[in-house]
């Protein structure tokens, strides 16, 4: 600290409590300040050292490293940096551990700023695959927090009460969830109408869904009329019809295998046992965290004026109440046990058990009336299904196969 003195200018330093001027030459001493008078106290924070036990019982302790303790400095203040792109992995797992260990994540003012960094710099490393089934209170919450996860690869949205349109819908089909494969939006009382604006996007903007393989819309009451919406879903592979309002039949095994090239499993396939669905990632505790921390609140917290104004105006606060405190719509294990699960995959190229029969080859026809419209229509029938072995539907998007509610949604985007 350097003094300027009024009269002849000349500098004087202030070291450890001692007044010399810059020739070393001592010219006065300052007496200690005690703690008391101090405007800012030196603190020991706590965190920064590690206690231990020593064998004969006494309580020891050890300062932790300059890395640890800049990963906590860091942590406090995650609100204040700018990226973290570039940062290698190791690092952003520590730093993450360290913000997770302040409850930066609990903190509304700052998790979803926090959250939205580590997820693009990490992507699916921050959380690759998220489950939420009947987990509805949750999802309008955390709303805004979910959203930054952009690496998902998994989401299992069961039970949570979207309705035809809930304010997701949008964020599915956006690019923050390309590389979405698997999706479960199950027992959330989606109808033909829902289904049409969830897919709007990727029909008519080309956009949205490009990786997605498996498709869970089982306990929604869809009926055939939706399987036209999903022919713009290029990679899908598997599909859960089960409980909506389609019947096993020849009429829908044929309807799936013209419009999608999906046959009907005979067996449950795996990939719908959601037994197994589970968060995975470096914000799984996190996950866990926002759930206990709203079970253990006494009382829900007050909305802030704003919110509260705009849920009054719009006549949905009551809304939001019943949600949260309401029940799952879907008793699954009732359910299964009075449907069957209707199931869909796409073949293998030389696979044809499942095949409806208008796609089989004849056998016994053919043979006793040969003509030359038989042989025709098995080449033909032949072309076809080779032709959904090795190449998708084609995809038409002119303007006279949009609807007229196609083009309401279209507008409003």
């Amino acid at each position: 600290m350097c003094d300027l003195a009024p009269g002849n200018g000349t500098i004087y330093v202030r070291e450890r409590g001692h007044l010399r001027r810059v020739n070393d030459i001592v010219l006065a001493e300052t007496k200690p300040v005690s703690s008391c008078r101090r405007t800012k106290p030196l603190v020991l924070r706590k965190e920064h050292f590690i206690f231990t036990y020593n064998a004969e019982g006494s309580l020891r302790y050890s300062a932790k490293s300059l890395f640890d303790i800049s990963l906590l400095f860091i942590a406090d203040n995650i609100h204040h940096v700018d990226s973290l792109v570039g940062f290698p992995e190791q690092i952003g797992d520590r730093l993450f551990a360290a913000a997770e260990e302040k409850h930066v994540f609990l903190n509304t003012d700052i998790s979803q700023r926090a959250l939205q960094l580590f997820s693009d710099a990490y992507g699916e490393m921050v959380l690759g695959s998220l489950c939420l089934r009947n987990r509805f209170p949750l999802l309008y919450e955390r709303m805004d927090e979910i959203k930054t996860f952009n690496g998902l690869k998994s989401l299992d949205l069961f039970g949570c009460r979207l309705g035809d349109s809930h304010e997701i819908f949008q964020h599915l089909t956006s690019d923050s969830l390309a590389s979405l494969i698997q999706l479960s939006i199950g027992g959330n009382s989606l109808s033909d109408v829902g289904l049409q604006r969830l897919t709007a996007p990727v029909r008519m903007l080309r956009k949205g869904l490009d990786s997605l393989q498996f498709l869970d819309l089982s306990y929604n009451p869809i009926s055939e009329r939706a399987i036209g919406y999903l022919t713009c879903l290029p990679k899908l592979q598997k599909l859960d019809v089960s409980g909506t309002n389609m019947k096993i039949g020849t009429v829908l095994k044929k309807t799936m295998w013209e419009l999608m090239g999906l046959v009907h499993s005979e067996k449950p396939l795996d990939t719908f046992d959601h037994s197994r669905c589970k968060t995975e990632g470096w914000a799984e505790q996190v996950i866990n965290q926002w759930e206990t921390s709203s079970t253990q609140m006494p009382k829900q917290k007050k909305i802030e004026e704003s919110r509260t104004s705009a849920l009054r105006f719009f006549g949905r606060q009551r809304f939001v109440s019943d949600v949260l405190h309401a029940k799952p719509l879907v008793s699954e294990k009732d359910e299964e046990a009075e449907r069957a699960r209707i199931h869909f995959y796409k073949p293998a190229a030389n696979d044809r058990t499942g095949l409806p029969e208008t796609q089989l080859p004849s056998t016994t026809n053919d043979h006793a009336k040969p003509s030359r419209y038989s042989v025709k229509k098995r080449q033909r029938q032949s072309d076809k299904c080779d032709s959904w072995h090795h190449t998708p539907p084609a995809k038409r998007f002119s303007a006279s196969a949009l609807s007229v509610e196609d083009m309401d949604l279209l507008n409003s985007y």
